[in-house]
């Protein structure tokens, strides 16, 4: 016979074996699994081969990629860990910036933004997440929950908020991949919005989109990133780069530039309504790689400094751990694909494949039953925005995320 304090440590044990954690992409360190896999750019070459140039590839990994091409984790646990997971605290320092100093904030934000571009891994692509799926992760003070609003498109929306330190952030992202023949260009679509409460700043911006070349192989992020402050009137332009046909040995591998401005009608005097013909007024340039650092030069002769280096925020990384098992959520990313994920990383592709097809199944027979029943679904979450005033698409239904159950180690 089980006790009861035996029963309940089995139970917690077995709570805890429900789900699969493992560490974040980085610049530097140590992976879970080893993604290096023979022959991979035929075998990649060899799913397209009946894929049309220019075809929209929305429904493609949830059709037809073999978990051997996913890493042991959702798209949604890859958004999040760009937020909840750094080794240099860059958001907690926008918001301590001094209050009279929106400039430097601006800049520090913009440094900020680019540190959520981690690197990505050629030849294999995340979980795309099942209708409703969640993940909620608590780093210090910050806590960060994120659902699958849409799967038809595939479409996430994040709500981070810290009440110390007066931050509230909202992403909504939908990606749209297209096959090109000699490479994949994933456009994501949406925007985000970060709110610095205490100062009363709202800074909005886009995400770069993702190219993935065969040829040589490479993922590279690219396109323009724009990010903006009404209410300073600061805005920055960001032009991220593919590498050329040299990869590594290029020059403009992961190279991002760009510059920051204050727009004609904010450097216009209050008492002076600008006319049409005043310009930006240029305050630094920017440039260097997201993959090891960024300098800004300031134009008004005041010289040049780092304001992100890839190293301090995105190498050494720990993976999340499970602090409150009883409070995990079977929506929970981390629980949804346990059995997929320790399946890859034992490298038992068979059971992968038999766990992935047992996940795929059971969404489409909740919608063939909500379906049958004349249900709509919605997000728990999350609901359609009201209003020209918010940027992204969805809006959080609660003003607060609470602590999650799973946490980053400090």
């Amino acid at each position: 016979m089980v006790s009861g304090q035996g029963w309940n440590e089995e139970r917690k044990q077995q709570q805890q074996e429900a789900v699969v954690l493992t560490k974040p992409l980085m610049v530097e360190g140590d992976s879970d699994v080893d993604y290096r896999t023979p022959n991979l750019v035929q075998r990649i070459l060899s799913l397209f081969k009946n894929v049309r140039p220019g075809s929209d590839l929305t429904g493609f990994q949830r059709v037809q990629l073999p978990p051997s091409f996913n890493y042991p984790k959702s798209q949604l646990q890859m958004y999040g860990e760009s937020v909840y997971c750094a080794g240099k605290d860059m958001l907690g320092e926008c918001s301590s910036s001094g209050k009279g100093d929106a400039l430097e904030r601006f800049t520090r934000v913009v440094g900020w933004s680019i540190s959520t571009n981690r690197p990505a891994i050629f030849g294999v692509a995340p979980y795309n997440p099942v209708l409703g799926e969640t993940h909620h992760v608590s780093s210090r003070s910050l806590n960060v929950r994120l659902e699958q609003v849409s799967h038809h498109p595939p479409a996430t929306a994040l709500h981070a908020t810290d009440r110390i330190r007066g931050i509230d952030m909202l992403w909504f992202h939908r990606p749209i991949p297209r096959f090109h023949g000699t490479r994949v260009e994933v456009e994501v679509q949406g925007k985000r919005r970060l709110k610095l409460v205490e100062h009363g700043e709202t800074y909005v911006m886009n995400s770069p989109n993702l190219t993935i070349k065969f040829i040589p192989p490479s993922v590279d992020w690219t396109g323009t990133v724009r990010v903006s402050c009404q209410e300073t009137g600061y805005e920055a332009e960001l032009n991220y780069a593919t590498s050329s046909f040299l990869g590594r040995w290029s020059s403009s591998n992961n190279s991002v530039t760009g510059r920051i401005y204050k727009t004609a009608a904010a450097a216009s005097p209050p008492s002076s309504p600008p006319s049409g013909d005043e310009h930006d007024k240029l305050l630094y340039t920017l440039h260097g790689h997201w993959s090891s650092v960024v300098k800004i030069k300031d134009q008004n002769g005041g010289g040049e400094r780092v304001i992100y280096n890839a190293k301090e925020v995105a190498s050494r990384l720990k993976a999340p751990i499970l602090k409150d098992p009883q409070n995990v959520l079977p929506t929970e990313s981390a629980s949804v694909w346990s059995e997929v994920s320790r399946a890859i990383m034992s490298r038992n592709w068979e059971k992968a494949k038999d766990a992935k097809r047992a996940v795929e199944e059971a969404q489409r027979e909740l919608a063939n039953a909500r379906s049958s029943r004349g249900e709509i679904w919605a997000p728990k979450y999350f609901a359609p925005s009201k209003g020209d005033d918010e940027p992204c698409e969805y809006s959080p239904l609660e003003a607060l995320v609470p602590p999650a159950p799973i946490v980053v180690p400090s």
